[in-house]
């Protein structure tokens, strides 16, 4: 075949240009890479020449490689000094140069058993069927019930992931040892739980509980509504689901059994029916077919058995409802910076809005570093507004995206400020405090809302005055994250082991659904280049978790999911199934990826007629 010398020089210029470009980069940033754990001393050395190659746009000398037929450069992360020698090597053969070249320090086969080294030393072996590993948030539940874990394990968790944002060290130090007693591999994950920019509280609402059993279209009841009868305090038992909670008078629900039936007036007036199905300790699960409103006044009239004589209780104190605003696209709110309980919005006889509705923000100390024109998301981007005006006690923000019929804004979800650099550390005074435990009982901790390089930097001296040794994952689900990643990676790079978690929720949010895939393709690259395993994370199964049942969509993103080095799942009703079935995709996928690599095994379909 006979090669276009052109050609083929003008890729050989492109080629001593990154490699110039490299020598400069590892000049430059010789500090950092110095800096490193010994054990990614090599690892640094590749991001930087991986940086120094990104630093051009090498789409147009890819096309005139595949015009020659030569080829490809592409899918080299692990060892980029490596495949550019190798490939001037081809050139100078094809040019009939003679050119002294460098010699590579790592090579393809290096750079694999590195990762696959590094990923060892954060997750622990792999499953003997498959590369990836599997992270599992636990529930209460897995404090609760000792065999939990053990459970999840053997369908295929590698490490169990614990978040420092809920429970308490009791529960955590009990979930920990739960894990450790079922004496099989298990890493433990600890997330501390970051500044968490949310909606503050709400203003109680009535003290209310409506019941609604399950109807068709037409308005028929179908299934009655599943009612829990208990004493104040005692919730459902886990292996069932009530549709609604009534508090009772102990001595009073004591006396009822399974037949017995409640008759009582509702708010309106309106005549309802409860019928016992089941006791179930303490409590009583009942059938309603009637809507009704149950109010602390209502009083309920008891029958044991059909003509005996009634037994009056009043229900107990009702825990009020949780006060929602109602936003549609236009609508105006106020952010406000002092902890204000939160009101929809107040409206005349006319339905003309007399007050905007106003909730305020869980960090105040956000508001100096937000402007005007600047794009707003609650509660995981249903809801996005713009920035109308600012003020020195509130933000006026106007709805621009939500759903049809009004999205739903309640205490304690999700703020993201996309546009803005938000003056916020990744360690809180409460983080500093859960290190402690941390530090003495896991594996690794996962460090949240991390930005910048002085974030990880803050957690080293955490680490370092706590004479801490264990693994940091360092997440990434910011816009700012994702800008200062090779910086936040050579800094974590002074401890050993790390890994990248790709925290897809909040920061396809921040980054834009728009561009949110090139971008988690950018950090699997940057990984690849760093030889840091990867995390898979954020909805991944949840509707199976949660529901039972996958989304076809589901399935395929699982799948994908085995070009990192681990995947995370949530917690859910059906977790287990949800481990069963992830392991089973991957080892599944295996066969046919490794990776970006594609692997051809025999096809087997039907002849062709």
């Amino acid at each position: 075949m006979v090669f276009n010398t052109e050609q083929l020089q003008e890729i050989n210029t492109q080629i001593d240009l990154i490699l110039d470009k490299i020598s400069e980069y590892e000049t430059r940033y010789q500090e950092q890479i110095n800096n490193v754990h010994p054990k990614y001393i090599r690892s640094a050395k590749n991001l930087i020449h991986y940086l120094a190659l990104r630093s051009f746009d090498n789409v147009l000398i890819e096309e005139k490689i595949s015009n020659l037929e030569l080829p490809s450069t592409s899918n080299n992360e692990g060892s980029i000094l490596n495949g550019l020698i190798s490939y001037k090597t081809i050139l100078n053969t094809l040019l009939k140069k003679e050119e002294k070249l460098q010699e590579p320090f790592i090579n393809n086969k290096e750079a694999k058993d590195l990762l696959k080294k590094n990923t060892k030393a954060l997750f622990g072996k792999s499953h003997k069927k498959r590369r990836t590993r599997i992270m599992v948030t636990q529930p209460t539940l897995a404090a609760e019930e000792k065999d939990f874990a053990k459970s999840l394990i053997k369908k295929g968790m590698n490490a169990a992931r614990i978040n420092c944002a809920h429970d308490d060290e009791n529960v955590w130090k009990t979930i920990i040892e739960h894990i450790k007693s079922s004496d099989l591999d298990c890493k433990i994950m600890m997330d501390l739980g970051g500044p968490k920019l949310r909606t503050g509280k709400m203003k109680p609402g009535p003290k209310v509980v409506h019941i609604k059993p399950h109807r068709n279209n037409l308005g028929q009841v179908v299934n009655p509504a599943l009612v829990w009868l208990a004493p104040f305090g005692i919730l459902p038992p886990n292996h069932k689901t009530a549709d609604f909670i009534i508090p009772v008078n102990k001595k009073w629900l004591k006396k009822t059994k399974k037949g017995s039936y409640i008759i009582f007036k509702d708010a309106r007036d309106k005549k309802c029916k409860l019928v016992i199905e089941e006791t179930d300790g303490f409590g009583r699960w009942a059938l309603c077919s009637d809507s009704a409103f149950v109010t602390s006044d209502t009083l309920l009239n008891v029958f044991l058995e059909k003509k005996s004589k009634s037994e009056i209780q009043s229900v107990q104190e009702i825990l009020p409802l949780e006060e929602v605003i109602y936003l549609f696209e236009g609508d105006l709110l106020r952010l406000d910076k002092a902890p204000i309980l939160g009101e929809p919005a107040k409206l005349d006889e006319n339905g003309k809005v007399i007050e905007i509705a106003h909730i305020s923000c869980s960090l105040p100390e956000v508001f100096s570093s937000i402007n005007i024109k600047e794009k707003v998301f609650f509660d995981d981007g249903k809801i996005e507004g713009i920035i109308k005006e600012k003020h020195s006690d509130y933000l006026l923000i106007e709805i621009t995206s939500t759903k049809k019929n009004g999205g739903k804004l309640k205490a304690e979800k999700g703020i993201n400020f996309p546009n803005s650099i938000l003056n916020v550390s990744g360690l809180t005074e409460k983080d500093k405090q859960d290190l402690k435990f941390v530090t003495k009982h896991a594996d690794a901790v996962n460090f949240s809302f991390v930005n910048n390089k002085q974030d990880v930097e803050d957690l080293l001296t955490e680490m370092k005055q706590l004479e801490a040794t264990l693994g940091i994952i360092l997440k990434i689900e910011t816009q700012e994250a994702y800008k200062n990643l090779p910086s936040i990676i050579l800094k974590a790079m002074e401890n050993y082991p790390i890994g990248v978690m790709i925290a897809r929720g909040d920061l396809a949010i921040e980054t834009g659904w728009d561009n949110f895939a090139i971008i988690q393709e950018e950090i699997l690259r940057l990984c690849e280049a760093a030889h840091i395993p990867d995390i898979w994370a954020t909805q991944v199964l949840e509707t199976l978790a949660k529901k039972g049942i996958p989304t076809r969509s589901e399935i395929t993103d699982a799948a994908m999911a085995q070009r990192a080095e681990c995947v995370m799942l949530n917690k859910g009703y059906y977790i287990e199934k949800a481990v069963k079935m992830l392991h089973n995709i991957l080892c599944e996928m295996q066969r046919i990826q490794k990776k970006k690599k594609n692997i051809f095994p025999e096809l087997r379909f039907n002849p062709i007629a």
